[in-house]
């Protein structure tokens, strides 16, 4: 059901005609059990986070305008949209669930409702549902929760496993977390009081597993198998420098066998913990049989309600902290007969914090306080990153990486993690959160024309190959000072026309300056951080202009 400004602000026991207070008045008096209004159902309930992309306090974080679906999956969820998102799933305009499920009236909204997520808020949440359902509770992330701020940069991940081991975390996934590189990551695994799991990375010489493939976990008189699958493309997708003797993939046919094994185990339950993401998932799971319930991560999608792909429910929990899922299995024959769901959104404004959380982020965080806290400039326009075919915040990048090198154009990685900034103050924590990986060095190389355009059809086909199988994640590259036509339902070699530089149209001889950052080898450049926290103190003020291409 959409809460309307009205009913929230008749919720928090406000005077009529106070739709213009501010968050922090308009939720004064509003307790966590409004957000989470929910009919139990079942003997287990599983919560579940993904992709906070270790975000530990509240933020802003504004969901695409356009993310495309190709293949099979055109039009049909996780690719909606604005408007289309709402219709689809029966949400009011101009509401709380507008604001935090879609990108519309984004400024307008969160400067009513406020900032969302924060690891104190979803511990309460947590907490309280601990405390109406004991005993039947499984708390569970998907991974991309180690790294992408600057603490857990500083930290080398340390930080996230302290917060998770606080939320008694149950299993884990992940993907970026590897970009600490092989020594690191078992280390961190080792802090765990939970396992990480990952049935489908192996030693790429031997063929042994690196990680528990599975755990089993009795809970409320059932026993429930919880299988890991990491992102299958992580060597791809990310410099296989850091991982040079483990081996990636989808591995259906082992999943398969897993499968199988804890169901010779007369398991009640099968939950898959994915890095896959969401189409991938939806794939995956028509094609091996005997899951139960995939809970996904790495494409950032906050579905409202499950995906259902034959028996099994595929679960989308958004990302960046903005929501905790909850789902309750009523489980029966060691099968789901019923289920109820909600995606909580996590409104900080409107939820009292775990004071133990917040004494950890707080010891976490102080050492670095002064340094995250710097206003390096102030924006006139929104700056976020998550789109499909753009980002704001990198163009801001891009403006850096231009200006410091003096190139023809610069590129930046299509991320999907990064805060949104409204209008105003950017801080310095709010760079180090579109910037935060552990191969941060910049570049200024020459490239021809010919080269440029294969890269960019190499992109392209990487993102919108009909065959999910095939697409190895992320948003299209963004750019600065390149123009060009693409045509997303085109073939590999076929999608980018009308290529341009700086206005004039590319040959295939053409020789070009650009730089970049993120590279998959090692960079002798400034760290890109550096590099656009230098150029906003020196612009002080910045106004940015989307370079978006233009879509077929």
């Amino acid at each position: 059901m959409s809460l309307s400004r009205r009913d929230f602000i008749q919720m928090a026991g406000l005077a009529a005609g106070s739709a213009l207070l501010p968050p922090a008045a308009l939720a004064r008096g509003l307790k966590p059990e409004n957000l989470m209004k929910f009919t139990p159902k079942g003997q287990l309930t599983i919560l579940h986070t993904t992709d906070s992309h270790a975000q530990l306090v509240p933020i802003y974080y504004r969901e695409p305008d356009s993310n495309i679906g190709v293949g099979a999956n055109v039009g049909k969820p996780p690719h909606l949209t604005g408007k289309d998102f709402l219709r689809y799933y029966g949400l009011k305009p101009d509401t709380m669930d507008a604001y935090a499920y879609s990108c519309d009236d984004y400024i307008a909204l969160a400067k009513e409702f406020g900032k969302m997520g924060g690891y104190a808020y979803i511990m309460s949440l947590i907490n309280q549902i601990r405390s109406e359902r004991p005993g039947k509770v499984l708390y569970l992330d998907t991974g991309d929760t180690l790294q992408g701020s600057a603490t857990s940069l500083w930290t080398r991940g340390e930080d996230m496993v302290r917060v998770l081991n606080q939320m008694k975390c149950e299993a884990l996934c992940g993907h970026w977390e590897f970009t600490y590189g092989e020594e690191r990551i078992q280390e961190l695994v080792k802090m765990m009081d939970f396992p990480f799991l990952a049935q489908n990375v192996n030693d790429a010489t031997w063929g042994d597993p690196i990680f528990k493939p599975y755990t089993i976990k009795s809970v409320n008189g059932l026993t429930v198998a919880l299988i890991g699958q990491a992102f299958p493309y992580t060597p791809i997708a990310n410099p296989r420098r850091f991982l040079p003797n483990w081996s990636f993939g989808i591995k259906e046919d082992h999943m398969q066998t897993v499968v199988d094994e804890v169901r010779a185990k007369k398991v009640d339950l099968v939950v898959v913990l994915s890095h896959n993401g969401m189409d991938v998932d939806k794939k995956m799971v028509s094609r091996v049989k005997g899951i139960d319930v995939i809970i996904g991560g790495h494409t950032h999608d906050g579905v409202p309600r499950p995906v259902l792909v034959g028996n099994t429910l595929v679960i989308g929990s958004g990302c960046y902290g903005k929501f905790l899922s909850r789902l309750d299995l009523e489980v029966k024959g060691k099968r789901v007969t019923g289920y109820s769901y909600r995606l909580i959104p996590v409104m900080s404004e409107m939820i009292e914090p775990d004071p133990e959380m917040s004494r950890l982020i707080q010891k976490i965080r102080r050492p670095y306080k002064k340094k995250l806290a710097e206003v390096v400039c102030d924006t006139e326009t929104l700056l976020y990153r998550r789109g499909n075919l753009d980002g704001s915040f990198d163009d801001l990048i891009c403006d850096a990486l231009v200006d410091h090198y003096g190139v023809d154009f610069a590129l930046s990685p299509g991320f999907r993690w990064g805060r949104t900034v409204l209008p105003g103050p950017v801080t310095a924590e709010d760079v180090y959160s579109q910037t935060a990986l552990t191969y941060p060095n910049t570049y200024k190389t020459k490239i021809s024309g010919k080269t440029l355009k294969n890269v960019l059809e190499d992109i392209a086909d990487n993102i919108y190959n009909p065959d999910p199988y095939r697409q190895q994640g992320g948003d299209m590259v963004r750019s600065k000072g390149l123009g060009y036509t693409l045509k997303v339902a085109g073939t590999m070699g076929t999608r980018i026309s009308d290529l341009k530089v700086r206005g004039k149209t590319v040959h295939p001889d053409d020789r070009f300056t650009f730089s970049g950052w993120a590279s998959m080898a090692a960079q002798p450049g400034p760290p890109v951080y550096d590099v656009v926290i230098d150029y906003a103190r020196k612009k002080k003020n910045v106004r940015v202009t989307v370079d978006r291409p233009k879509l077929v």
